[in-house]
């Protein structure tokens, strides 16, 4: 089939199913003429894939990680879903620095993310990570919305008043940083009008 009939088939964007293309993840090829043309098991592989996601905010949840995990992937095979990869990581969920989960967003093959509960892809900013997902034609299945464990809040909360406080004072060495290199440009050019 035509690339632009199997986009409508999928749901997606005539540009996502280009770029799935243009990565390799379609069984597909180009004609002569321009015309791209989808092998119809592209199709199944494509909605099959489904990645876990799991995360704990300290190393010393670390057996909480693996029963996460062990959750996630039983409730996938209760759906039926076949499971492309687990993922675990250790970080606090309001670092939006974290490498798997950057890893994995970044995978257009991860076609549905299954996390235990929302905060464990991220504390903050859910609604918007859902939302460019879904323009990917790619989702997240939250198991349980029920809020998490105190333990865990607490410690990210401690993590967002250490972060913006490094940020301020960061943000005052670099003032003074800043006001040293004018000061010496200022000083290095009277120097030169000098001579």
């Amino acid at each position: 089939m035509k690339l632009s009939d199997y986009a409508k088939r999928q749901g997606v964007s005539y540009r996502t199913a280009w770029r799935w293309f243009k990565s390799g993840i379609l069984n597909a090829e180009q004609m002569p003429t321009g015309t791209i043309i989808v092998r119809d098991d592209t199709a199944t592989r494509i909605q099959e894939l489904t990645v876990i996601y799991a995360r704990v905010s300290a190393a010393e949840n670390k057996s909480n990680l693996d029963s996460q995990a062990e959750r996630a992937r039983q409730y996938c095979v209760a759906r039926g879903y076949q499971i492309g990869g687990i993922i675990k990581e250790i970080g606090s969920g309001v670092n939006d620095q974290r490498p798997r989960l950057i890893k994995l967003l970044n995978d257009p093959t991860a076609r549905r993310i299954v996390v235990e509960h929302k905060d464990r892809l991220t504390r903050f900013g859910f609604n918007y990570i859902e939302t460019l997902l879904k323009q990917q034609g790619r989702s997240i299945e939250v198991i349980n919305m029920a809020a998490d464990g105190k333990e865990d809040l607490l410690q990210d909360f401690i993590a967002i008043i250490t972060s913006f406080c490094a940020r301020l004072y960061g943000q005052r060495r670099s003032k003074r940083k800043t006001e040293k290199i004018i000061a010496e440009l200022t000083d290095g050019q009277g120097a030169q009008k000098k001579k």
